[in-house]
């Protein structure tokens, strides 16, 4: 692993755990082992980390998204069931390709950055239209007409986001599969 992305997955795992604003460059760089001269040789500061970590997120839980609902059964039930699925084990700590669940990231980060029009939570609301996108574009290769696909995908993307931050603020580790019932009884009607 190269020096620059050494130091985004340090950061994101100390930001994930601990918060982005409770974690200093000197605790990065102590943790990552490497000197500061290579850290500002990469970033030019730590928002520009911060967005570096975001795009690492980013394209480490899509991936693995996209490769759960890979592994469906057929139908939008077999993308809804890929979906919480995914999300139950990864709330309980059964998926190796995402580390321990500390609620979202995206989700953390955009507290710590609550202005809806900075940057790096622009960002981080871009991540969340890119899992719908991906959640439509499943659901129409399902055979779903565009409006319906369109109208289920933002349904299922509040279930998981409430499914998430039920899972991280009330420590309720069924969230996923109370949501998964929901909108399995949602398409039944």
């Amino acid at each position: 692993m190269d020096k620059r992305q050494q130091l985004v997955t340090t950061a994101f795992d100390l930001f994930y755990r601990q918060g982005i604003h409770a974690v200093g460059i000197n605790q990065i760089l102590q943790e990552s082992g490497i000197a500061k001269k290579t850290l500002y040789h990469h970033f030019s500061g730590k928002e520009a980390l911060v967005a570096a970590v975001i795009a690492y997120r980013d394209s480490v839980f899509l991936e693995w998204l996209e490769g759960r609902l890979e592994r469906r059964g057929p139908g939008p039930e077999g993308v809804i069931e890929a979906l919480f699925t995914a999300l139950d084990d990864w709330i309980n700590d059964r998926e190796c390709m995402l580390t321990a669940f500390h609620g979202c990231f995206f989700i953390n980060t955009c507290a710590e950055y609550g202005d809806p029009g900075h940057e790096l939570h622009r960002q981080c609301a871009r991540h969340k239209t890119a899992v719908t996108e991906m959640l439509t574009a499943r659901l129409l290769r399902e055979g779903l007409n565009e409006a319906s696909a369109t109208q289920l995908a933002h349904t299922l993307s509040l279930l998981k986001e409430g499914a998430i931050v039920q899972a991280q603020v009330q420590g309720d580790k069924q969230a996923a599969l109370q949501a998964r019932a929901l909108a399995l009884r949602l398409m039944a009607t």
